[in-house]
């Protein structure tokens, strides 16, 4: 595969591209990652991966902006960084206490509230595509260098990132996969699975939420009433419901049959113990899914993590020394689908395959040709 590179300063931030490179002063500033199977887009403006679609199928399940939930009339969408599609929510995942909010804090921390810097490294050999990239998050004072690739022949993308904690202290903190669906891959008939089990609701009060146990994929509404979490069809109650993952490998799928497209995520648990299924209805009509995988499940300011410290003997936070690094990997996958498929039991991996197995009597399979996911390399 040939591969042509090209610089640019936009800003305070560059402009790479693998294979292809087109840019118009208009344009947002973005990083995009392709095989002969698959292509991903990456925002500069907050890293968020906006786009991920098949060469064989062009819709893009993570077709999502926030900048949609809050538009101002007249006026376009700004230059300035947010969150689109799959972002990353670090520090934190949830509000800030009121002190913090004064200082200048958010929901869901600075990754995606400054500009990303695609790092010159990134290139094309053996077969692989790698885009690196590297944000400074100034507040919190930590910086996160992503690492993504691809493998010819496979539409998987593995992603590596690493915190690096810059304070002169050790510091709590957390770190979410925040990937959003939206229309028209997300609709009435889109099914949500994943090998989630116990969980509770965010809706439920403090200091113990989980006193009213859900087991995936049902959750209980506030009227006591059961909801099926692998459909969203007109009522968002309740709005965010937390699953552990008890197995070494977590899985998230979307299942779209009227678009014969399946979008799926992979990782180890012991990085990411969490899934956090947010969902919201506008208009009477499904308009988000958030498959939310990370290090914690309390929507919550940092005090009352410290308070709880664990539900159902999962961590609600990381531990990060000064100057220490962590690293998290997960990896996400695109495959066609029947129009008649029912959703997903299971999700297995080895080296050279990803087996989607059918939910339902009829347990189809569907494979992804993948490589070595969790390696080192």
């Amino acid at each position: 595969m040939m591969m042509s590179r090209a610089f640019r300063m936009v800003g305070i931030s560059f402009v790479f591209a693998l294979r292809a490179f087109s840019f118009s002063e208009e344009d947002r500033p973005t990083l995009k990652l392709e095989n002969d199977q698959a292509e991903v887009v990456v925002d500069l403006g907050g890293g968020s991966i906006s786009e991920y679609r098949l060469k064989a199928n062009s819709l893009n399940p993570l077709q999502w902006d926030s900048w949609s939930f809050n538009p101002r009339a007249n006026e376009e969408p700004p230059m300035d960084p947010r969150s689109m599609g799959h972002f990353l929510c670090l520090d934190r995942w949830g509000s800030a206490s009121e002190a913090e909010k004064a200082r200048g804090f958010t929901n869901h921390g600075e990754a995606t509230q400054v500009w990303w810097k695609a790092l010159p490294d990134s290139g094309t050999g053996d077969g692989k595509s790698i885009a690196r990239m590297r944000a400074e998050l100034p507040m919190a004072g930590i910086n996160v260098e992503r690492r993504a690739f691809m493998e010819s022949g496979s539409p998987v993308v593995v992603v590596k990132e690493i915190v690096t904690n810059n304070n002169p202290f050790g510091r709590i903190y957390n770190m979410v996969q925040h990937p959003t669906i939206g229309p028209p891959f997300l609709d009435g008939y889109t099914i949500v699975d994943s090998n989630g089990t116990r969980g509770f609701m965010q809706e439920r009060a403090m200091p113990n939420p989980e006193e009213t146990e859900s087991r995936w994929p049902r959750a209980f509404q506030m009227d006591g009433t059961e909801v099926d979490l692998r459909f969203l069809e007109d009522d968002p109650s309740p709005n965010v419901v937390s699953f552990i993952i008890e197995e070494e490998i977590g899985w998230v799928t979307a299942t779209s049959p009227e678009n014969g497209l399946l979008l799926g995520y992979i990782w180890k648990t012991e990085d990411y113990p969490w899934l956090n299924i947010w969902r919201h209805v506008k208009d009477g009509k499904p308009f988000a899914r958030g498959l939310e995988f990370g290090t914690s499940g309390l929507h919550r300011p940092g005090y009352d993590l410290v308070a709880k410290g664990r539900i159902f003997e999962r961590p609600l936070y990381r531990y990060i020394d000064a100057d220490e690094k962590q690293s998290f990997t997960y990896a996400m996958f695109l495959a066609e689908i029947p129009g008649d498929f029912t959703g997903v039991a299971s999700v297995a991996y080895t080296d050279s395959e990803i087996l989607i197995v059918e939910d339902g009597d009829r347990a189809r399979q569907v494979s992804v040709e993948t490589f070595d996911m969790f390696s080192d390399n």
